[in-house]
């Protein structure tokens, strides 16, 4: 399978990569080794040029890692070998790096073109950064299905009111035609729904908990796998400002062809300063996403074993607007790498 390159991935939270606790992580089937010294993040190809040892079974010291196996020793922002204990340091002595850069309490890794990582580019996560300590949670789950069939998910949010009925459905996105738009190399999903019950797990919050409200929920699908969501509701009739309103992230980094490292957030307007309902929360979107989404996307993987969704010749539906446009605004990105000259090694 081909991954888009040029572009940053979300690696991990960045608190996940402790000062002297280095993190391998697989991705865009790229074996990556991160760790940090300081202030500075360092990211290197995890395997010694020697005899393909992983290099995060060896040792990191400042700005260097030195292998496990043989004891050569890199640089982490060149990736030259600066000692062999064994000879001479040849110009095969060395590996790869990758540009690496911490916004958004994130770990973002460039694994294509170096001179073209601009950090402008990093998809804007803000919300994350004012999103106050007991109204904010976070987490990842490792999942054993393509990226595509995770994106896909989160574009048609109608598996909501089947797979989590008594949380984050009820059945109003079903009754909700969406509107899906293309924005440069983006998609762009809004569900806008009015008359309707609050979803369950909002309508605590309304003044009566069957009244009518007005829902808005809005996705917007980044390229690298990143995709903001956001919902929220208000009684019918009433501004936005009045009613609840949340802030999440789904992003799905691949590993290979059928695994994906699943990161999620999720921060709100209200009751924001309540640890336990934030505690709450959290594991009530554990509980979705672990044990709702997880195992029937896993199924659906096993099912295609290894074709691609759309070489089985799927039936589309209309819910199926947004990831068709992302799949195909993907594959194009692609190709268009694809097309370029190789870069050299």
């Amino acid at each position: 399978m081909s991954f888009l390159r040029n572009c940053w991935y979300f690696a991990g939270w960045a608190d996940e990569l402790a000062e002297g606790a280095p993190l391998a992580r697989t991705i865009v089937g790229e074996a990556i080794l991160f760790w940090r010294d300081g202030e500075s993040l360092f990211a290197v190809a995890d395997r010694c040029p020697h005899r393909l040892a992983p290099l995060h079974m060896g040792r990191t010291r400042g700005a260097t890692v030195r292998c496990g196996y043989h004891g050569l020793t890199f640089d982490g922002a060149s990736g030259r070998c600066i000692d062999n204990p064994h000879g001479a340091i040849t110009g095969a002595l060395a590996i790869r790096t990758y540009p690496c850069v911490e916004r958004h309490r994130i770990l973002w890794v460039w694994t294509g073109d170096p001179d073209r990582a601009d950090a402008a580019a990093i998809p804007d996560m803000a919300f994350v950064d004012t999103a106050g300590e007991h109204a904010f949670s976070k987490g990842y789950m490792y999942t054993a299905a393509s990226h595509k069939l995770l994106e896909d998910n989160i574009l048609d949010l109608s598996h909501a009111d089947y797979l989590h009925p008594a949380t984050l459905g009820g059945g109003s996105i079903t009754r909700t035609r969406a509107h899906v738009e293309e924005r440069g190399d983006a998609v762009f999903v809004q569900w806008l729904a009015s008359g309707e019950p609050a979803i369950p797990i909002f309508r605590p919050e309304m003044p009566d908990p069957m009244i009518d409200t007005d829902m808005w929920t809005e996705v917007l699908w980044h390229p690298d796998g990143v995709m903001i969501l956001r919902t929220g509701a208000t009684p019918m009739g009433r501004p936005r400002e009045e009613g609840i309103d949340t802030w999440n992230a789904h992003v799905m980094t691949p590993e290979t062809a059928a695994t994906t490292h699943y990161f999620y957030c999720n921060s709100r307007n209200y009751r924001t300063d309540d640890p336990a309902y934030n505690a709450a929360m959290a594991a009530g979107l554990r509980v979705a996403f672990e044990q709702e989404d997880k195992p029937m996307i896993e199924a659906q993987q096993r099912a295609l074993g290894d074709a691609d969704l759309f070489d089985l010749r799927p039936a589309l539906l209309a819910i199926d607007n947004g990831s068709t446009r992302a799949r195909r605004i993907y594959a194009r990105l692609v190709a268009n790498e694809a097309a370029q000259p190789s870069e050299p090694a």
